[in-house]
């Protein structure tokens, strides 16, 4: 059996290394979201797919992963040029490269599977996981992936586990799962949201 994902009396989200909840976001110079902990909070989110279980999800973590690998390196080569998302793709584009900005592109679409999925499912409290991702696939995702990548994404929605087992694998305390996983996913989808716009812009197309 596998070991429980969260502390005594806790949930899963007390032994997240970076929650999106501690992501600097400054409101002030246009929604600038800071760049080391949005990394790390993205790697911390790949922990879920530990929790769902199933090898099939593998390719998906490799996807979040990979993407987050092409983003630190940018920010490795030009630190100061890369405090925050923004000025990172700025920056980067300046160079006539994209390594990084379309990572970050892959990497946003990859969060806003993993929030609408389980958005919906948390919103459905009958549904199956198979159901809520295979459609937040269908939206986000599927419209990207080639034929050659669609089936081994589409072989992890259905190899999602039963809802009650994953939400019992989250916390003993079904009640403290749903509001901490609600408050997690509240600042992932706000962080999802300003990336979308931002990555939609002009200044951020090569």
């Amino acid at each position: 059996m596998a070991t429980a994902a969260f502390p005594p009396g806790g949930t899963y989200f007390d032994n997240v290394k970076r929650s999106f909840t501690d992501v600097p976001v400054n409101a002030a110079a246009g929604n600038a979201i800071s760049t080391t902990e949005f990394l790390e909070a993205s790697e911390s989110l790949t922990g879920l797919f530990d929790v769902l279980g199933s090898a099939a999800f593998k390719p998906v973590k490799g996807d979040v992963l990979g993407n987050v690998k092409k983003i630190r390196e940018r920010q490795l080569e030009s630190p100061a040029e890369s405090e925050t998302l923004q000025d990172l793709v700025r920056n980067e584009l300046k160079t006539k490269k994209h390594t990084a900005t379309e990572g970050l592109v892959w990497l946003v679409r990859g969060l806003d599977f993993t929030a609408q999925a389980l958005r919906k499912n948390l919103n459905a409290p009958s549904e199956e996981l198979a159901a809520s991702f295979r459609e937040a696939y269908s939206n986000t995702l599927k419209p990207h992936h080639s034929f050659i990548i669609k089936p081994i994404f589409s072989a992890a929605m259905s190899a999602t586990p039963y809802r009650k087992d994953f939400y019992t694998k989250l916390g003993d305390d079904q009640t403290k799962v749903n509001e901490e996983l609600n408050v997690w996913l509240k600042a992932l989808e706000a962080i999802v949201a300003i990336l979308k716009e931002f990555l939609a812009t002009k200044e951020a197309k090569w």
